[in-house]
């Protein structure tokens, strides 16, 4: 059944046309290819304008309990800052990216944890940059990963699949229904289906990384960051990461060879904004 699953699965993603879209594969830095067709399914205004509703609420509740940081604070400023240089090249990997109205905030929490919402919603925690002593290149990396998760529109992407997987599961699971081991291959289709689906997370957050390593880059932020920032967040989380294929995120140390294999590609790029400057 979970060869049946994948059969089924890899049918529906050929079916799904092919979409027109810049994907930063130019002469230099990353080479990522087109972002996924099956986005196309979800709606990108809808998704956007719920997102920001979302966000909306976040920094209400955030101030409400007096968590939110406001313009004048040194953080804020920093973070801002570190935008300013990243986000004139966002629009190499997604051309609706200049019609984005991005915003960056700073929410005070111990949470080590970032993020971008579709349409350039941009959050940190403070426990992400206080416990981390994060550097102004080890933001930018974090920073750079999560505008990319918004520019290749990966929550678009992960929508899509998720329904099509979970689909599938439903009709696979009906077919095995009333067999002499249905309930067992029923557990099995369903265990595939979230299988599929986790590993559809980790192949986004390593994309991510590349493109986000590529703006850091462009920007002017050293790109070898993201071997010290990973180090940082690996000794943070040490002892309560799952196994690599069990989670929605690749392990550290994959992903610390992941920048290391990419560095040929952007170091050029950093080096030549430092020229620049």
């Amino acid at each position: 059944m979970k060869n049946l699953l994948s059969i089924l699965l890899a049918a529906a993603l050929c079916n799904v046309p092919a979409l027109a879209d810049q994907s930063g594969t130019g002469s230099d830095g990353v080479h990522v290819g087109k972002a996924s067709a099956l986005r196309n399914l979800v709606p990108a205004e809808q998704l956007e304008r719920a997102a920001g509703q979302q966000y909306l609420q976040l920094k209400q509740q955030a101030a409400e309990k007096g968590a939110l940081a406001p313009d004048s604070h040194s953080q804020v400023q920093r973070l801002r800052a570190i935008a300013q240089r990243i986000l004139p090249h966002a629009s190499r990997f997604n051309a609706r990216a200049e019609h984005w109205k991005w915003e960056v905030n700073l929410i005070g929490s111990r949470q080590l944890n970032a993020f971008c919402m579709p349409g350039g919603k941009i959050a940190f925690y403070s426990g992400l940059i206080d416990t981390l002593k994060l550097t102004d290149d080890e933001i930018a990396i974090v920073m750079g990963h999560e505008v990319a998760h918004a520019l290749r529109e990966h929550s678009r992407e992960q929508q899509a699949k998720g329904q099509i997987t979970h689909g599938i599961a439903a009709i696979a699971a009906n077919m095995v229904a009333g067999t002499k081991y249905g309930g067992l291959a029923q557990f099995g289709i369903q265990g595939a289906a979230d299988l599929a689906t986790r590993k559809f997370s980790r192949d986004d957050e390593t994309e991510a990384d590349v493109v986000g390593l590529d703006l850091a880059a462009r920007a002017g932020f050293d790109p070898r960051a993201g071997i010290s920032l990973w180090q940082k967040m690996g000794a943070a989380n040490r002892g309560s990461a799952p196994p690599a294929w069990l989670s929605t995120h690749p392990a550290g140390r994959d992903r610390i060879q992941e920048i290391q294999h990419h560095l040929p590609e952007v170091m050029p790029l950093y080096e030549a904004t430092r020229r620049r400057s």
